[in-house]
């Protein structure tokens, strides 16, 4: 008898869907099941089509890099879509940036500095892609992503295409109502035109900042936590003796304590079990209840 496949279910498309796609070959943490199908639409056309034809009862989630999200062990289940090439391209008019969702976050920063447009400086090193940052407001050095947004285009799973403005949506710290129905796909951002600063020396400084304060060599999604209103996690999670935790082959990391790392072939268990008694040993030592920042998908 033969096994029904997931693909069997799915609409016949131009980009590429997979099976069982190993996500773990992509994370930044290095670890994580599989995707049930992944989807690579070949264009926004191809993705409505495909939205518009898939079967309710299927599952769909959204990804970017998967540079602020841990896969847990058991996979995905359904189909996973990820954005493409035609979804990674910038063009410029005047100070206003049209970016494709699949843009990665450091590559946007280059691009505005190097046509000397101030503002995008703090996305330097950021890992993740503008849509993923524009869902959870992606911010460090007193900027966020929101604050340069004029719009933004997006399907719906139902495969609708719809645009908000930046009044449309509201953007907090670390979050915003962007609804988890919405595929961003397009955003455009206002820049500044003349600046009085130099801008490939604030770049090349927050480089700097990120080499000496963050383990950027070894694999981590960045920050675990969220900054709790007045206080910062690592400080808590330091006084809590979280510096230099470890499970299997997950640690805190020595260089920034909010930060978990894979070093030693962990397993998202691993890395989510310790992130858990990180968070209890804060609320034993300071009563208060970190929230995480990195977004945990999949089955344990």
């Amino acid at each position: 008898m033969t096994m029904h496949s997931i693909i069997d279910s799915l609409p016949v498309v131009r980009g590429m869907l997979q099976e069982n796609y190993p996500l773990s070959k992509k994370s930044w943490f290095g670890v994580g099941g599989p995707a049930e199908a992944l989807f690579v639409p070949e264009d926004i056309d191809d993705l409505v089509y495909f939205l518009r034809n898939v079967p309710d009862e299927i599952p769909i989630t959204i990804l970017g890099a998967i540079s602020n999200v841990l896969i847990r062990d058991g996979g995905i289940p359904g189909v996973v879509i990820l954005l493409g090439d035609l979804f990674k391209k910038i063009y410029i008019e005047d100070d206003i940036l049209e970016v494709g969702a699949g843009v990665n976050c450091t590559r946007l920063s280059t691009f505005a500095m190097d046509a000397e447009l101030g503002g995008l400086e703090f996305l330097m090193g950021l890992p993740g892609t503008v849509g993923g940052a524009l869902k959870m407001n992606a911010g460090c050095y007193g900027s966020e992503i929101s604050d340069f947004l004029v719009e933004f285009e997006a399907v719906t799973t139902s495969g609708q295409i719809k645009w908000f403005t930046k009044k449309d949506i509201k953007f907090s710290y670390r979050k915003s109502n962007i609804p988890d129905d919405l595929i961003i796909t397009r955003a455009w951002f206002k820049c500044g035109l003349h600046v009085d600063y130099s801008i490939p020396k604030k770049v090349h400084s927050i480089i700097e900042k990120r080499k000496s304060s963050q383990p950027i060599n070894k694999r981590s999604c960045g920050s675990t936590f969220k900054n709790p209103q007045g206080k910062k996690a690592w400080e808590l999670i330091e006084k809590a003796g979280g510096r230099g935790m470890r499970v299997g082959g997950a640690s805190v990391s020595d260089k920034h304590c909010n930060f978990i790392v894979n070093d030693a072939n962990a397993t998202a268990n691993d890395i989510e079990t310790l992130g858990e008694r990180i968070a209890q040993k804060v609320f034993e030592t300071s009563n208060i209840k970190l929230e995480w920042e990195v977004i945990r998908l999949g089955r344990r």
